[in-house]
């Protein structure tokens, strides 16, 4: 016959979460994992109900009534917390020597495992649970590779965004990026001011000095209008020498007059290139959007444009805002220059 010992040596392998109690319902034996879900508990000697807290069935309440339920499912908690919900069967030992009883989580399991670090370790070879936290395992790592590549792809996304909006020469953002700026102010019902500057003498660096030295009189350029502007406004290379600056909130025209006098001031700064010296200037032209009805993108470019040609006929390295009529001047200068040329001598005559 089987001795207690040689029970409890058997039970610790195949069941590592057992009770065994003796008829007074003291605890004689308890699993290894049962012991490591309260390992300051002194387990061999507590009375088996003042550790564990029955609730199904609901009439046990000595161990002549739990043998009773031999082989019927158990509901039981442990009585101080972390009261972890558990599920039992127990048998009775031959010669009324008490109970075995058998426990597991159920559903809990998951749970468990995380509350008390269990490992594959704390459960028998064959228990499904086994199979279980493999599953999760792997499911776990295939979620982490899973986050990770989404991580890496939201950034290579990012990063292929912030590239298509970028103008690679000068660090600005690019037509396209202030296009969807332009969409999203005028959608969205904000106001701004669009101020569209060009370099004054930018060809003649390009032609005298190469362009390198353009790509420094640029580069340069953009440092000043970003140092000019808010972090939260907009600055965009629109084209070679080309520039335009949304300002969201920005309705004051004395205060918009005074940034341009700021960004041309400081474009006329020299600008050194080796051995040698790069001067520019700039003519600025700038429209608000509260100056149309129903603000439209190409109307306001079409103004500023307008504003910043005004400024270059009067002189250059000045700063004009739009304002009615503008079109019909900008159509009699161009036909004035029209004439002018047809009336020039041909030089191959």
């Amino acid at each position: 016959m089987m001795t207690l010992e040689q029970l409890k040596n058997m039970a610790g392998v195949i069941c590592p979460m057992y009770v065994v109690a003796d008829p007074a319902g003291r605890i004689i034996s308890a699993g290894p994992t049962l012991k490591k879900l309260r390992p300051q508990l002194n387990w061999e000697g507590r009375r088996f109900f003042r550790v564990f807290d029955l609730s199904r069935p609901r009439s046990v309440r000595s161990m002549e009534d739990l043998v009773k339920t031999s082989g019927s499912k158990l509901h039981l908690q442990f009585r101080d917390g972390p009261q972890t919900g558990l599920k039992g069967v127990c048998t009775p030992l031959p010669d009324g020597q008490g109970v075995f009883v058998n426990l597991s989580f159920g559903i809990s399991v998951l749970e468990a495992v995380r509350d008390y670090d269990l490992t594959s370790a704390d459960f028998s070879p064959t228990d499904l649970t086994i199979e279980m936290l493999y599953l999760v395992e792997a499911k776990s790592a295939a979620m982490e590779a899973s986050r990770q590549l989404n991580t890496r792809l939201q950034g290579a996304k990012i990063a292929a965004e912030e590239q298509a909006f970028t103008d690679t020469l000068t660090g600005l953002k690019n037509r396209r990026a202030m296009d969807h700026v332009l969409g999203r102010l005028i959608n969205s019902g904000r106001e701004f001011a669009l101020m569209h500057l060009d370099l004054d003498f930018f060809k003649q660096v390009n032609d005298t000095m190469g362009h390198a030295a353009g790509d420094a009189v640029l580069q340069q350029a953009a440092r000043i209008m970003v140092d000019c502007t808010r972090q939260s406004d907009t600055v965009a290379r629109v084209g070679g020498d080309e520039f335009v600056l949304i300002l969201e909130g920005v309705l004051d025209t004395a205060r918009l007059a005074a940034i341009a006098k700021r960004l041309i001031q400081r474009l006329e700064e020299p600008v050194p290139f080796g051995a040698l010296t790069c001067r520019i200037s700039a003519s600025a032209g700038t429209t608000l959007s509260t100056w149309q009805k129903v603000p439209d993108a190409q109307q306001l470019l079409n103004q500023a444009d307008l504003a910043l040609y005004a400024a270059k006929r009067a002189g250059r390295a000045q700063h004009f805002f739009y304002r009615a009529g503008m079109e019909k001047e900008d159509l009699n200068s161009s036909g004035e220059a029209a004439l002018r040329q047809a009336a020039a001598p041909d030089p191959a005559a």
